[in-house]
């Protein structure tokens, strides 16, 4: 017992508070078949009929991974895209005045416009379909990595440059050996919000017309008063975002060993 516990009780924390939830969930609505929120066994129940058909045998069975990988799809490449927009945009941002004074003001005047105001404009610019989702998605992904960048960049300490210099590392060359390296943590917490942000505006994203995806079943879902699909939504998304934070986390550990915030 001894040596397990240490093993086992963060385990046992970490599912103490759902375990209490799901059983005020279901005390809270068993018996009451006239309340709009299903028991969890229900729930359950509309989960596996979504993963693998064989209960309700309706428009919804055996669709899962049909909305899960448009989703993944949505979230990944929209993720990956402001990956790529972002890095290069707050290295400059951070590292090169010019750059901060020209990009910078518009940056921080656009930031807290909330991604469900870019949907009309979004549907307008693309139109409905994939294409605003992934818009959406893109929006929600690029803040979060931009600022983290440059607030990674800016942080890098000055001696590093003049320790490059001194080795005959200059110019360009500084952007990949020291200001990379030195900001990476920083980008890597900026990763995870940009991919936990990916997730959350799915939804929104799926709301422009889209057939396919999880945001597009809830959607769909709630209209029709089926909120048992409405909540196994959301846990799909939930579970597979706690997935996709935990790959970055991984990644990061690797690629961050040397760095004692990230051992």
């Amino acid at each position: 017992m001894t040596v397990w516990w240490p093993r086992l009780r963060p385990l046992l924390l970490a599912v103490t508070f759902p375990a209490v939830l799901l059983a005020i969930w279901h005390f809270s609505t068993v018996g009451r078949p006239a309340s709009l929120i299903p028991p969890p066994y229900e729930v359950w129940l509309e989960l596996k009929d979504l993963a693998f058909g064989g209960i309700n045998d309706d428009a919804y069975s055996k669709t899962l991974h049909i909305h899960l990988l448009a989703s993944i799809s949505r979230v990944y490449g929209g993720f990956a895209l402001a990956l790529v927009v972002a890095l290069p945009l707050g290295m400059l941002i951070g590292r090169v005045p010019l750059v901060r004074e020209l990009i910078d003001p518009t940056i921080q005047i656009l930031r807290p416009v909330p991604v469900t105001a870019w949907l009309p404009l979004a549907m307008i610019i693309f139109g409905l379909g994939p294409r605003s989702a992934f818009f959406l998605v893109f929006l929600g992904a690029f803040y979060p990595i931009l600022v983290n960048t440059i607030f990674g960049v800016r942080s890098v300490e000055p001696r590093l440059f003049e320790a490059a210099s001194m080795l005959g590392c200059t110019g360009s060359a500084q952007f990949f050996r020291v200001v990379l390296p030195a900001a990476l943590p920083s980008i890597f917490t900026g990763m995870r919000l940009g991919l936990g942000f990916a997730w959350v505006v799915i939804v929104v994203g799926e709301m422009t017309g889209v057939q396919t995806g999880l945001g597009a079943i809830i959607m769909e879902a709630r209209q029709l008063s089926r909120t048992e699909i409405v909540i196994s939504g959301m846990i799909v998304i939930g579970a597979f975002g706690f997935l996709s934070d935990q790959l970055v986390m991984l990644i990061g550990r690797r690629l961050l060993a040397w760095s004692p915030s990230h051992g």
